[in-house]
């Protein structure tokens, strides 16, 4: 369903489904309530000045009765951003792909808090190109390679490459080192079952199901305070590579989501997840030719 609203700041109008019938007499009581971390009154004020629109882009009044529509857009419009002060890398780019190294901190897409300062915003911006789409994600946390379709016509070439398993994905890991380090343990290939229950922070494992997560794991060096691990996952469920390792004793160094979860505080630049996207290997579903690209980052953390 195409957006009544143009792309404004890189950023697309938002669709929001609203019930055809139920308790509430309008739409804008049902997004009071729908949207209750708002000041109601800054919401109805948002109808009062034409921000809600339907599907013909006309305005929808504050008392359009429940009913009257079932889709409204709008531009979101999140609290003060905080700047996020490291800037993405662009490694690649041509008339299909953009390939990026993308710093800790930035989010692939917005989301939360964060609007302008994603990865995806800063690029339609920043290359003048609205279609511009992720390929794949990459976690906040997580530095490195981010892959960008460039062209809505050949997106699902790439976006199939992923779905099938087609691209091989290598990342790094800095983990401090336990007091029972054994190296004669890699290479390792380590499996589980990961599921993200709906409205929770972190994944869950259920040792009882099948698994639906592999990566294989290497060891790349270790003094006496950490270990460097090469992490090459089949799948990719979320938190993944975080979950393996911490699974096998390794949790990844600065990781406030596991091996437990930390209280939720400000961004602490001076300690980022040791955890990068270093390699991106596959064929290219329209060339023909073989790509690789390689991140220039480094981890603050790995042994010298």
């Amino acid at each position: 369903m195409p957006s009544p609203l143009p792309m404004r700041d890189g950023v697309g109008a938002t669709r929001l489904h609203v019930p055809l019938t139920g308790a509430w007499p309008t739409v804008s009581a049902y997004m009071v309530e729908r949207f209750f971390h708002l000041d109601p009154e800054w919401l109805l004020q948002r109808f009062d000045r034409g921000e809600i629109v339907t599907r013909d882009g006309s305005p929808v009044a504050r008392d359009a009765p429940l009913g009257s529509e079932e889709f409204v857009w709008y531009y979101r419009e999140p609290p003060t951003e905080q700047a996020i002060p490291f800037t993405e890398e662009i490694l690649h780019q041509d008339d299909h792909l953009v390939v990026v190294d993308k710093p800790h901190f930035l989010p692939t897409t917005p989301g939360g808090k964060f609007l302008q300062n994603s990865a995806l915003v800063r690029l339609r911006n920043r290359l003048g190109n609205p279609d511009l789409a992720p390929i794949h994600r990459l976690d906040r946390a997580t530095a490195g390679l981010l892959m960008f379709s460039a062209r809505p016509a050949t997106r699902g070439a790439y976006q199939l490459l992923f779905e099938n398993r087609e691209v091989q994905k290598v990342y790094e890991a800095v983990s401090a080192r336990p007091a029972d380090w054994d190296d004669t343990r890699f290479p390792l290939v380590y499996r589980n079952h990961i599921e993200k229950p709906r409205g929770q922070l972190r994944v869950q494992v259920d040792d009882m199901r099948e698994p639906n997560a592999e990566t294989a794991i290497e060891l790349l060096g270790a003094d006496e305070r950490v270990v460097h691990t090469l992490l090459r996952p089949h799948s990719g469920k979320m938190h993944q590579l975080r979950v393996h390792l911490a699974a096998i004793g390794l949790g990844i160094l600065n990781d406030r989501f596991y091996p437990e979860l930390l209280d939720d505080g400000p961004d602490d630049y001076a300690r980022p997840l040791q955890l990068l996207a270093r390699e991106l290997r596959f064929v290219d579903p329209l060339s023909g030719e073989d790509r690789v690209f390689t991140t220039r980052r480094m981890l603050a953390e790995a042994p010298h």
